[in-house]
């Protein structure tokens, strides 16, 4: 097939988008697919693309890795070389359209939101994952504990808070502070007391608009992948030192992970349990991951649904699936196949 890897973008997650587009071009290129790397910004500048995907490693985009510090978008923004107003860079419409399939390698506000998954429906694009609107839904992490919490999966307690706009509610310490639609753990704060908690809320303000408080649950961190409604094998995430944040998730050696992750067989199945409704309460028809915590007396919360798990060489999912016998390169194949089969019944 000839294939379009989508990354990049203008997210605050375009430098782990862009690993993991690289991981998944090369596994499919080893599958025997034609397939071009292209970032969905930048695009890459031609007349005629009509030959493209017969020189696909030659145009597409070439990727450094992973800085222990988030892109600066404004110099992306700037290096870009035709400066238009559309997000999509130069040729990667007319790419996509000539594509069997779009593998969406995107993370963060951009490919997550639901926006490209929308535009690409219209355009009559194929690409992998969930629709428009339960990404839309998943990325809204207030939105999600509603709808998650009306199915039937515990969440933690909280409230939202925009910016600009007073609010009376308080917090109870000690709490977390995040961004609403944030990923990767961009502007995310544990806080103790009320300047702790004026410090997180601007500090999250920097990312967005609308700000999620909710209670800190202390305890355990796992997570597991629904690939096709069906749970793979939980892992835990510990980190050697402080939280699960962005250093920690993509810098080796930073996390200790283990997986199958080492519970008793009723509690695994029961976070799996959850896992699987989660995906059907909010809609993530081909493959997504949920994260939660588990408190000391064995409660369990569902933090966030993730529609577009990474693919990079420290991401859970690749080691989830390893966990039953499934290689990376069978994975990204997997995902493309059952993409394909769901987008035909959406059709």
């Amino acid at each position: 097939m000839n294939i379009v890897v989508l990354a990049g973008g203008l997210s605050s997650e375009r430098d782990v988008s862009l690993v993991t587009g690289s991981n998944v071009a090369k596994a499919l290129r080893e599958n025997g697919h034609k397939v071009i790397l292209m970032d969905v910004f930048m695009g890459r500048e031609g007349d005629d693309v009509a030959d493209w995907f017969d020189k696909s490693e030659e145009v597409s985009v070439t990727v450094t890795g992973i800085s222990e510090t988030t892109p600066d978008l404004a110099a992306v923004k700037a290096s870009r070389a035709d400066q238009s107003d559309c997000f999509f860079g130069p040729n990667v419409i007319a790419l996509c359209q000539m594509a069997d399939i779009v593998f969406m390698a995107l993370h963060g506000e951009n490919g997550e939101n639901g926006k490209i998954q929308a535009a690409f429906d219209l355009f009559g694009i194929k690409y992998t994952g969930s629709d428009y609107l339960s990404s839309a839904i998943a990325m809204n992490k207030e939105l999600a504990k509603k709808v998650l919490a009306a199915g039937g999966v515990p969440v933690p307690r909280g409230f939202s808070v925009k910016k600009g706009v007073a609010t009376s509610k308080q917090p109870g310490f000690p709490c977390v502070v995040k961004p609403c639609c944030g990923g990767s753990s961009i502007g995310v704060s544990i806080v103790n007391d009320q300047e702790s908690y004026e410090n997180a809320l601007a500090e999250a303000f920097l990312w967005e608009d609308e700000v999620v408080v909710e209670q800190y649950i202390q305890g355990r961190e796992f997570s597991v992948c629904v690939i096709d409604g069906k749970a793979l094998p939980v892992i835990e995430i510990a980190p050697i030192s402080g939280f699960y944040d962005y250093k920690n998730k993509y810098q080796a050696g930073s996390t200790v992970e283990t997986c199958p992750a080492k519970l008793p067989d009723i509690q695994t199945k029961e976070m799996q349990k959850y896992a699987e409704l989660a995906a059907q309460v909010i809609g993530l028809d081909t493959y997504s991951r949920m994260d939660f915590l588990m408190d000391e007396e064995g409660r369990m919360y569902c933090l966030e649904a993730n529609t577009l798990p990474g693919m990079t060489p420290t991401s859970l999912i690749p080691q989830e699936a390893a966990a039953i016998g499934i290689s990376y390169n069978e994975l990204c194949e997997q995902l493309i196949q059952i993409s394909l089969q769901k987008m035909e019944k959406r059709a």
